[in-house]
Formats: structure tokens, C-alpha cells, sequence
């Protein structure tokens, strides 16, 4: 399993995966979750994944291999909306599942796999999208400002808290450390090192992007601060009533 989590507000996206991937608790690997595709000046997308990893990886291959091929057909490149990008994700998905999911069925595992899609391309907004292992999608909006996959109810109460479109990036950024200390916390599944991508609105760079390892400095404080302001509050609430 895997947390991944992308939050959509007026300044711009952040984006955050773990790197842990287990078949049991005797193979746990480190993979990265976070796949960008830049182009500076005209597009940034970021693909975070989650699921069954050679699914995914197959998926991301197909789309950088129909990236590199001249044959006309729209590519990750070439179409002029983030929502046609999201259709090229949902396409490559449904072309390993008709390819492998009967022999995963033989051996009584399912097609599981989902991706977070969000970016920005040169004369639109930035957008954020879910993608479920069917291939369909859903848009994040300012009622509905972030998603996540994987592992993710351990990480959301914070999310839900704070996260408001006018968060500045920074928070958010904060947020989203604190939301992955809470799952790491509480689910083993889930680890370090951590990536988060900060991509500041109409920028078509991702140039903020980051890797937090397990003794990190800032990661070992979040972990530490927020552990004992908790506990804080806790001791600060009132007793209940007597009855």
C-alpha cells in the first residue's frame, strides 16, 4: 500500500507521495509514486500513484511510449487540456487491464491501481484529477480542494481541517507533512523518504520539489511538535460534564 495525497488551491498545487512498497512484511522496497512530465513555458502534469506497482509502472511506460511516437495520435504533449490528459491516463489504464486482468483474475488478484493527475497547461488553470482503477475520473473544486489514494484515513482529519483554497502553498506543504506523520504513525504500509512538489500557479516549472528522509531534521521537528501539541490539547480540554 501507498498515501498520496494533492491539494488544488488559488495559489497553485502541492503534491506529496511516500516511497514505500511491500508484498508482505518480509519485501518492503523504496519506488518513487511521483512522475513528472515538464515542458517549461507550456506544461507541467505530475501523475502520483498507487496500487498493485507494476500496473502502474506499466501504465506510465505506455504513456511515455505513445509520447515518443510521431503516429498523430494525441499524446501527454500534445493535447491543449489537462482533462484530455486525464482521458490519455484513463486509456493506457484500461489497455493493461485488457491485457493483464484476466491472468491477474487467475491468480485471484485484483486490478488494483488509481492515480492522482494535476498540473497545468499554458492558456488553462491548474486542475487537479482522481483517476479510479476503471479508468474514469472525477475534478477537484473549491468545495472539494484536495485527494487522495492509498492509505488514506489516517492522513485526512488534518486535511480536512485546514486545507482551504486560500491556503498559501507553504501551509499546505506543512499540512501534508503532518498528514503522512499521522499515517506513518499509525499504518506500516507507509514510509519514507517522502516527496512533495510544490507548483506555484502559472509558473509551467516544477521547480519545488523535495525529498524528506526518515532522520530528516525538519521531518524529525514536525514529527516531535506535532506529537506533543496534540497531547497539549488534549490535557487543555475541558472535563465532561458530571452526570
Amino acid at each position: 500500500m501507498t498515501y498520496c495525497a494533492a491539494l488544488k488551491l488559488d495559489a497553485g498545487l502541492v503534491f506529496a507521495s511516500d516511497t514505500r512498497t511491500s508484498a508482505g512484511v518480509d519485501n518492503a522496497s523504496q519506488f518513487c509514486k511521483m512522475k513528472i512530465f515538464e515542458r517549461p513555458g507550456d506544461r507541467v502534469l505530475v501523475l502520483l500513484s498507487a496500487g498493485n506497482l507494476a500496473i502502474t509502472q506499466t501504465t506510465i511506460n505506455l504513456l511515455e511510449k505513445h509520447g515518443r511516437t510521431d503516429d498523430g495520435h494525441p499524446t501527454v504533449w500534445s493535447v491543449s487540456s489537462l482533462f484530455d490528459v486525464a482521458g490519455l491516463v484513463g486509456d493506457a489504464m484500461r489497455e493493461v487491464k485488457a491485457r493483464d486482468g484476466a491472468y491477474l483474475a487467475q491468480n485471484n488478484l485484483e486490478f488494483n491501481v488509481s492515480f492522482l493527475l494535476g498540473g497545468q497547461i499554458a492558456g488553462e488553470e491548474p486542475r487537479l484529477f482522481n483517476l479510479y482503477s476503471e479508468g474514469n475520473f472525477i475534478e477537484a473544486t473549491s468545495e472539494t480542494p484536495f485527494f487522495q489514494i492509498g492509505e488514506t484515513k489516517y492522513g485526512r482529519p488534518i486535511l480536512d481541517r485546514i486545507i482551504r483554497p486560500q491556503t498559501s502553498l507553504a501551509d499546505a506543504a506543512k499540512c501534508l507533512l503532518v498528514s503522512f506523520d499521522s499515517t506513518m504513525r499509525s499504518n506500516i504500509s507507509v514510509g519514507p523518504p517522502i516527496d512533495i512538489l510544490r507548483y506555484e500557479r502559472d509558473s509551467l516549472s516544477a521547480g519545488h520539489k523535495w525529498r524528506f528522509h526518515k532522520d530528516d531534521p525538519y521531518l524529525v521537528q514536525i514529527h516531535r511538535l506535532w506529537g506533543e501539541g496534540l497531547k497539549k490539547a488534549f490535557a487543555d480540554l475541558p472535563e465532561p460534564p458530571t452526570l
